[in-house]
């Protein structure tokens, strides 16, 4: 879902001292995930990042940060942050950095998705390392429909999220990757 960012009178967080502790995708691979491992590397191996992505991103005259707020455990994190790296590693315009959500508890709370610590987050940062917008938790498709299946109560969880995933492997990371666009070229307009 795009969003725009929290308004908030609250103080801005440093997002530069965010982005340079944030991991780097080797290191969160190498150290950080050990939960559906299989899940992470089988998205990340397979995903191609389709021509259309590269050309409207390149397009935009700007350089683009984004912080991935993840942990290895999710789902949602599994099947779109590899994607989002795929992309990061095809555009010249992009670089990503990730940090793991229980570890920034204040930084994870300006995202909530109704109230709840949902993940990912990816907060669109400019080249001057503040943040203009942000992505999350999954593609706003998805999105309703995991939200109405829930509310119905009609399925259990596991279920939901069997067919999630089969969203995903249908959709083939284009819809998070159309929507992350989207919320590039409108910050940039």
């Amino acid at each position: 879902m795009n969003r725009s960012e929290p308004a908030t009178t609250a103080s801005r967080p440093d997002y530069g001292e965010y982005w340079e502790r944030g991991l780097t995708w080797s290191h969160f691979m190498e150290n950080e995930v050990e939960k559906n491992v299989e899940l992470w590397t089988g998205v990340y191996n397979t995903h191609q990042t389709p021509e259309w992505a590269i050309e409207r991103v390149e397009a935009i005259d700007a350089n683009w940060k984004l912080l991935v707020i993840a942990e290895d455990w999710c789902g949602d994190a599994s099947n779109t942050v590899p994607v989002v790296v795929r992309f990061v590693e095809a555009a010249s315009n992009v670089e990503l950095r990730i940090l793991k959500r229980d570890e920034n508890p204040e930084l994870m709370d300006r995202y909530l998705t109704d109230g709840a610590r949902s993940i990912p987050v990816v907060i669109v940062l400019d080249g001057d390392a503040r943040a203009v917008g942000h992505w999350a938790p999954r593609p706003a498709e998805l999105q309703e429909w995991v939200v109405r299946e829930k509310r119905s109560g009609a399925r259990p969880s596991k279920e939901i999220y069997r067919d999630s995933r089969r969203w995903y492997a249908r959709d083939k990371g284009e819809s998070t990757l159309r929507e992350l666009i989207e919320i590039l070229e409108r910050v940039h307009a």
